[in-house]
């Protein structure tokens, strides 16, 4: 799937379709994950790779707090910029035109909210591909 393609997809997911704060928070989103490649080396969907590096990178406790129930823990964007490959996060912020620091402004916004919706079971899903994340998810 293209990064335009998933960037709307995660847009929609995130409440701004193809606009608004929304629609440009998913298409970070959707570019970082392409960017970092799917991550997860057990085969798992990409957004495992993403949640294996924010809690190698101190943020496990918040990253868990997405995905179970309950209150979702915040992360900033200086957190998020720490926790991400520099070459994943500049790409992405490249491909949506704005800064890394910008990027990771809104990814932090944006990744309690999309992890939550992602994870309705308190579990992350097993899938080949984010999107077929977000269509298992009905989303």
């Amino acid at each position: 799937m293209a990064g335009n393609d998933l960037g709307s997809l995660l847009g929609g997911l995130l409440g701004g379709g193809n606009s608004g704060s929304g629609g440009g928070a998913g298409n970070i989103l959707g570019s970082l994950l392409g960017a970092l490649g799917g991550g997860a080396k057990d085969g798992s969907n990409p957004l495992g790779g993403l949640m294996e590096m924010l809690q190698k990178s101190g943020l496990g406790e918040q990253a868990q707090s997405w995905i179970g129930g309950g209150e979702n823990q915040p992360v900033s964007g200086e957190q998020v910029a720490e926790a991400l490959p520099d070459d994943a996060l500049a790409k992405a912020a490249e491909q949506a035109g704005v800064t890394p620091q910008e990027a990771a402004d809104q990814l932090a916004q944006a990744l309690p909210q999309a992890v939550d919706k992602l994870t309705p079971e308190g579990q992350l899903p097993q899938a080949a591909s984010l999107e077929d994340l977000i269509k298992q998810q009905g989303l």
